[in-house]
């Protein structure tokens, strides 16, 4: 099976959380994600997710907080992804690569269509919410 490395962002301002909806024509399309996307060679997980939400959002951001590593398997591929609580430095979140957004109250998140890797860290957000704010 392939093994897929990637990095996701929480991006969290006051006391929401900004999710966006991939293109219906990408795989899992049409789904909710926190943004991110592969590491590259020779990159941190904090040095790929700013290249990241750069590209994608057109936005700098801050990670400032390990949450938790994703593992996951789709059918075509391994996803092993760390995730990070961050804040926006600068920008005003651009969508470039999906075709919609939102800013959710965490306890909203487990109301949309999340793709599946996702899913695991809204379970995460809910348990730990308290502490996150």
């Amino acid at each position: 099976m392939k093994l897929v490395n990637a990095v996701a962002a929480v991006i969290l301002e006051h006391d929401k959380v900004f999710c966006a909806q991939r293109k219906i024509s990408d795989d899992h399309g049409g789904k909710w994600e926190f943004p991110g996307g592969g590491i590259e060679k020779g990159e941190s997980n904090e040095e790929a997710l700013i290249r990241e939400i750069k590209e994608e959002l057109n936005t700098y951001i801050n990670p400032d907080k390990y949450l938790m590593t994703v593992e996951h398997d789709y059918q075509e591929f391994h996803l092993t992804m760390p995730v990070y609580l961050c804040s926006v430095i600068n920008g005003n979140l651009e969508l470039k690569e999906h075709m919609d957004s939102k800013w959710l109250k965490i306890e909203e998140l487990s109301k949309m269509d999340f793709a599946d890797a996702d899913k695991k860290i809204v379970a995460q957000l809910l348990q730990k919410s308290r502490r996150i704010r």
